[in-house]
């Protein structure tokens, strides 16, 4: 939906939104409230009486309200235990979500800190972890009893368990008891597989639910429809808002429009010079255009801002990586991890780097990580892909490229990384259609016309091969793999070598004289075709020296000289090669000398009737 033209309506309901988080400790929620309000500050609001501030000590009873302050202070320092303790017999809404929220963030602390190796995210159940917690929140949600917020808790314990179904109900329901939480919003984006399922959800008609439509269709790569709801929303008066243009920043870059991507990053940078969000993507932008200088700028200015933070640590592991260091790359990737075990990106960029090293298993072992962070990476699925076609354990391989290429359905990389798993599994079928889908979706490597003609040709099936490689060449500036180009060209000029067609063989065979791994080859090709259009013109001479003015002879008589034995045996012959042909005219000159001495009082007609063929073969000599 559109948000409403009265954006004063909007500011109100994002105050009264960071009021509410603000006494629950929800920091991140708040602050990316505050970012929103920011963004529209040329929009007035009555701060004096406004009824957002005089809810700030709502939801807390007096008797309670110096245990939640202390408690309160606790938390914001990290001393999870001693606040949920103080609130531990609080029952009024704030005290009793922070008491809950506090053992959450107890449990999860400790898990993190116990984990042994900061490579592996936990793979043990949390049940154990979370069985009390679950117990209370499950019982009070039987009784209705549970508020927004008390809801938000449930469902992030409850995805957690892998209880997703449960997880979607549950933060559906939070969601309509109370629109300003995003951070229940941002839990469920990644539990919505579909646009069908997106467009299922009984969302609360509300100015948030198209800013979390665009953002899903953007987490499910359906960019297009995710860059039109923002770029509507920065005309309806979001355009200040940071948050808004970092999401178009990823859907550009999804779509692959890099240079589009930098410049709405760089703009960013220029507005909040010291924020660090997102700028792993932006690095990543970086890297995949070779702009070194750029990412040495990025990399040191994110180190002054905040030296231990995992953004900052993944800017640095890709500053490396451009710069060939892959064991520095993986170092900072790890610390990374060990300031935040389930972050995405940095797995996956660790994954990538031990491929580099050749460490295949280490790199399965981070893709898999990353997959378990994230179901929806696609990048890590191919890179999976990659690492099993290296261990040439191809059914391994072709499962992991399926489940990439279903993330991704109109990405040409996917289809032909398919498409040649296919291939060597001989679904030759199966692997011409991903060739051609791939083409037809837009082939970003360019190789899906070359690998599709490739196998046509492989499959003796030439005639379909030669308009595959026609329509690869037709714009060779484009085409990066020049030894694939070359391969191409010399192909296609053997087969016009072969159907005669002398012009169009010789103009590809001397586009393969650019290429030393061809020339020769080629040379050959074109000593071949100069010795076929002088075969055509010596035939055509003789003919021409056999009846000159043709008369006297029918047209069913002149129709058979070209192609007569004499010129079909000499045809056979020759090596095509010009020393030859002088060679047998030389030859058959003396054999006539011979005959003629031998046979001196042979009678007129004798000599009349041997003469034509020896008379042929001396107008070969004249026009050669």
């Amino acid at each position: 939906m559109d948000p409403p033209v009265d954006l004063k309506v909007v500011k109100q309901d994002i105050l009264a939104g960071i009021v509410e988080c603000e006494k629950r400790c929800l920091l991140q929620c708040t602050k990316w409230l505050a970012e929103l309000n920011h963004g529209l500050a040329d929009t007035p609001v009555e701060l004096r009486g406004n009824s957002a501030f005089e809810n700030v000590h709502s939801g807390i009873d007096a008797s309670e309200y110096d245990s939640y302050l202390l408690a309160k202070s606790y938390f914001l320092v990290r001393e999870y235990d001693r606040s949920a303790y103080f609130t531990r017999n609080c029952l009024s809404p704030v005290p009793k979500f922070l008491h809950l929220y506090a053992t959450y963030m107890s449990k999860e602390k400790k898990r993190l800190d116990n984990m042994t190796d900061s490579s592996v995210v936990s793979s043990v159940s949390h049940a154990k972890d979370f069985a009390e917690l679950l117990s209370i929140l499950r019982t009070e949600h039987s009784k209705d009893s549970l508020d927004g917020y008390c809801l938000y808790l449930y469902g992030v314990i409850l995805k957690k368990l892998d209880l997703n179904d449960i997880a979607v109900r549950v933060f559906v329901e939070a969601i309509n008891a109370e629109p300003t939480l995003w951070s229940a919003w941002l839990e469920l984006a990644p539990l919505v597989n579909d646009k069908r399922m997106l467009e299922g959800l009984k969302l609360p008609n509300h100015w948030m639910k198209s800013i979390f439509e665009g953002y899903t269709y953007i987490e499910l790569f359906q960019n297009d429809e995710g860059i039109k709801i923002f770029e509507n929303l920065q005309k309806n008066g979001f355009g200040k808002c940071i948050f808004i243009p970092t999401l178009l920043a990823i859907a550009y870059s999804n779509k692959r429009d890099v240079d589009r991507s930098i410049d709405i990053f760089q703009h960013l940078q220029s507005v909040d010079p010291y924020r660090l969000d997102n700028l792993d993507s932006y690095s990543n932008l970086l890297f995949v255009k070779d702009m070194k200088t750029e990412m040495s700028h990025l990399a040191h200015k994110v180190v002054e801002i905040n030296k231990y933070s995992p953004e900052t640590c993944c800017v640095v592991g890709n500053y490396y990586s451009i710069r060939s260091d892959h064991y520095k790359a993986v170092m900072y990737f790890q610390r990374a991890l060990k300031l935040n075990p389930r972050y995405l990106s940095a797995w996956t960029l660790m994954g990538h780097e031990f491929m580099e090293m050749k460490n295949t298993n280490a790199a399965i072992q981070s893709y898999r990580q990353a997959v378990e962070v994230n179901k929806r990476d696609f990048r890590a699925w191919y890179g999976l892909g990659q690492a099993y076609e290296i261990l040439k354990m191809t059914f391994y391989s072709l499962y992991y490229y399926k489940a990439a290429q279903q993330l991704r359905p109109y990405d040409s990389r996917m289809l032909v990384a398919l498409g040649e798993t296919y291939e060597k599994l001989n679904k030759v079928a199966d692997a011409l259609k991903c060739y051609q889908k791939a083409y037809n979706v837009g082939d970003i490597e360019g190789v899906a016309l070359y690998s599709m003609a490739k196998l046509y040709e492989k499959q003796g099936e030439t005639e379909k091969a030669i308009p595959a490689f026609l329509k690869f060449c037709s714009d060779e500036k484009l085409i990066a793999d020049k030894a694939s180009l070359c391969h191409a060209y010399m192909t296609l000029g053997n087969y016009y070598e072969k159907i005669e067609d002398l012009d169009k063989a010789s103009y590809f065979a001397y586009k393969c004289l650019d290429y030393e791994e061809m020339k020769r080859e080629a040379e050959s090709l074109l000593k071949s075709i100069a010795n076929k259009r002088a075969h055509k013109a010596t035939t055509s001479a003789a003919a021409t020296a056999t009846n000159p003015s043709g008369a006297g002879k029918s047209t069913e008589e002149e129709k058979p000289t070209p192609e007569g034995v004499p010129v079909e045996t000499y045809g056979e012959d020759m090596e095509m090669d010009e020393t030859n042909l002088s060679k047998r005219i030389e030859v058959a000159m003396a054999e006539e000398e011979e005959e003629q001495e031998e046979e001196a009082g042979t009678s007129e007609l004798a000599e009349s009737s041997d003469m034509p063929e020896f008379h042929m073969e001396d107008s070969y000599d004249v026009n050669e």
